[in-house]
Parts: structure tokens; C-alpha cells; sequence
């Protein structure tokens, strides 16, 4: 089997349309026709600066953010048997249900912003009755226990992420415009807190928060659970990224980390929603730093870890809402931002064909 984590295999051969700009500096020629615009220079902020960026991941003159999609990577964690969460793991599998039938708030937003949801049991604890949404590509049912062990071998790790991998490939194949990770699995925080504290060597009070809403007290005991998987794992000393998913990592989490490694090849925007989904963005940025010129933030969590993992990464959020939801929600609603970005690029007059006078 092929090294999901070094699968570098090229992206199709860009359309002659777009060859003589093989040697383009994309970033220039987006500010170019940007000041170009109806508009003063820069007068439109942060947008002109998200339009700029897809122009120089897609790698075109007028590119689509059309044909959306939100992957939603579903899975249960081990952890759970140390009481870290406020809800019963039955609610993964239940979400997941729930997703499937246009329930919940992804949904809703997904809806308004033109994206379709797709489901992937990479790792739940329950089986499903087949679905046109949901893609079975259970690894195993949920992680191990991290506070006593390892959570993945390293074979059901590299098999998570090449999940990953495998749907960045198709979604290139069938031409999709902008895709957002999002999550959901009862536990993950504490996974995420885990893996913030190997990769960033902050603190462990520091980066794990209340998750789905656990008590003070619970948040102690959540944060004495993170630090004991730490020990027992012997993490962060002398770790790779690699050591760092399969050890306290999720399978949910594996499988984003694989598809950010390969939209990364396949020239494709990814939107990351809060915690989790960042937290396997940050494993690929430490395995591939390039990762993060095709990556988008959708929101800052309230989960403190959130923050110290996009300065990690150098990601600025697009959206501050107080979310920590997951499933891809602040993800979804920064599609639109991102969406009316491009179009802006793609539509807007130039000075010169609507016939209006530039600065003097």
C-alpha cells in the first residue's frame, strides 16, 4: 500500500488555456485586476485578499467556487471510558443520523450557502443502513483508550488518512470549487487538546477548554486525562507529527489530516472549521508546511486550543461568531464570505470597461 502520508501524485495538467501563466506570479496578476476594479485599491479589505488567495491555489484567471461540498468525518473516541465529555459517546452515531437527515445546523447552513453534505464513518461505534450521503469507510470502531496507550496503531492511522486522501483526489476529479472539513465524534476535544499541547508545547491548562460543556470540575479532571495520555505516550519529547496522530490523535481527525495533505497537491481550497478540523490541519502542516497556502480558517473557536493552533499554523479566521460547535458549521458559513470574494474577482466592472474615471 501506497505511504499515505507521502503520496505525492500530481494533479491533472492545467488546460493550455492557462500554460503561458506557468511561470505567473498568480498573487501579482489577482492585486493587478484588483486594483483594476471599480473601486479604490484595497477599499474592499480581507475580501480582496481571499480572492487573491484562490486565484493562486486554483492557478486560473477566473476561478469557480461553485460545486461546494463539506465533508463531515464522523468517529468515536476510547477516551470517553475517562468520563471527559458532558454527552454519552451514543451521540456520535446519533448525529450522524441526524446529519443524514437534514437536521442539523450544518445542514441549515449548507443549504444557504449552496454546499452538499457528505457524511464519512471513518471510525463510529454503530452501523449504518446504506445512504446516498454517507460513505462507509470505517477504519475500526472508534479509538482506542490514548490515556493507557496508543488511541491508533500506526496502520489504522496511514489507513485513515489515505481515506482522506482518496476523497481530496475525487473531489479534484469532479471538479469541486471549494470543499470544508468539518467533524463530528464524542471525545475529540480531548484528542485535539492532546495533539495542540504535543505539536505547540503550550501548556495543557492552556489549550484544553470545556468541549461540549463539561463542569470546572470536570475540566480539571479532563485536563489530568490530557496529560496523562501525554505521559503514557511519551509525548511531545523528540515526536514526529505522525507519532503524535496515532497516539492521541482521532480516526476522524486522521482522515482530515489526509485530505488536506491532498488538496494541497490537487490545487484545492480548504475550509477548516474550529478545533478539531484544525487540529488535523495542524499535523499537516508540521508533515507539509505548503499546506497551509491552500487552507482558509473558517472561524475562531471559543475552545482556547483553537487560537494557539492558528498561530501554529499562521492562520487568520475569516469569522469570529463564539462558535464551538463543529460539524463543519463556521466552515460552512465562511464558504459564502469566501464565495462572494471570488465572485467580486470574477464580476466586478474594471474602470476601464465601465467607463469610470481612476484615481487622479
Amino acid at each position: 500500500m501506497e505511504n499515505p502520508l507521502t503520496d505525492l501524485s500530481m494533479p491533472p495538467l492545467a488546460s493550455a488555456k492557462y500554460a503561458v501563466h506557468a511561470l505567473c506570479d498568480w498573487r501579482a496578476f489577482a492585486k493587478a485586476k484588483l486594483d483594476s476594479l471599480t473601486k479604490p485599491p484595497g477599499s474592499l479589505g480581507r475580501l480582496e485578499e481571499i480572492a487573491a488567495k484562490v486565484v493562486s491555489i486554483r492557478e486560473q484567471e477566473s476561478p469557480g467556487c461553485g460545486n461546494k461540498v463539506v465533508y463531515v468525518f464522523a468517529a468515536d473516541h476510547g477516551i470517553t471510558e475517562e468520563g471527559v465529555s458532558a454527552y454519552p459517546k451514543a451521540v456520535t452515531q446519533q448525529m450522524v443520523r441526524n446529519f443524514l437527515a437534514n437536521g442539523a445546523a450544518v445542514n441549515v447552513f449548507a443549504r444557504c450557502a449552496g454546499a452538499e453534505v457528505i457524511v464519512i464513518d471513518v471510525g463510529v461505534d454503530a452501523e449504518f443502513e446504506p445512504h446516498g450521503r454517507l460513505l462507509g469507510k470505517k477504519i475500526r470502531r472508534g479509538t482506542r483508550n490514548m490515556a493507557v496507550g496508543a488511541a491508533m496503531t500506526e496502520s489504522e492511522a496511514g489507513a485513515a488518512v489515505a481515506v482522506g486522501r482518496t476523497l481530496a483526489k475525487q473531489a479534484q476529479l469532479q471538479n469541486r470549487g471549494l470543499i470544508a472539513v468539518g467533524e463530528m465524534g464524542i471525545g475529540n476535544t480531548t484528542a485535539a487538546a492532546a495533539i495542540t499541547a504535543a505539536l505547540s508545547g503550550k501548556p495543557v491548562a492552556q489549550v484544553t477548554g470545556s468541549g461540549t460543556g463539561v463542569s470546572p470540575h470536570a475540566l480539571i479532571h479532563k485536563r489530568q486525562v490530557v496529560e496523562r495520555s501525554l505521559s503514557v505516550n511519551g509525548l511531545p519529547k523528540n515526536s514526529s507529527p505522525f507519532d503524535v496522530l496515532h497516539k492521541v490523535g482521532g480516526l476522524e481527525i486522521a482522515a482530515m489530516t489526509g485530505m488536506v495533505l491532498e488538496a494541497s497537491e490537487q490545487h484545492i481550497p480548504v475550509v477548516i472549521d474550529g478545533f478539531i478540523s484544525t487540529s488535523a490541519a495542524a499535523i499537516a502542516y508540521a508533515i507539509d508546511p505548503k499546506v497551509k497556502d491552500v487552507l482558509f480558517a473558517g472561524h475562531i473557536s471559543d475552545e482556547p486550543g483553537h487560537r494557539v493552533l492558528l498561530e501554529y499554523i499562521g492562520l487568520d479566521p475569516i469569522l469570529n461568531l463564539g462558535m464551538r460547535l463543529g460539524e463543519g458549521t463556521g466552515a460552512v458559513l465562511a464558504m459564502m464570505v469566501i464565495e462572494a470574494a471570488v465572485r467580486m474577482f470574477n464580476e466586478m466592472a474594471t474602470f476601464s470597461s465601465a467607463g469610470v474615471s481612476g484615481a487622479l
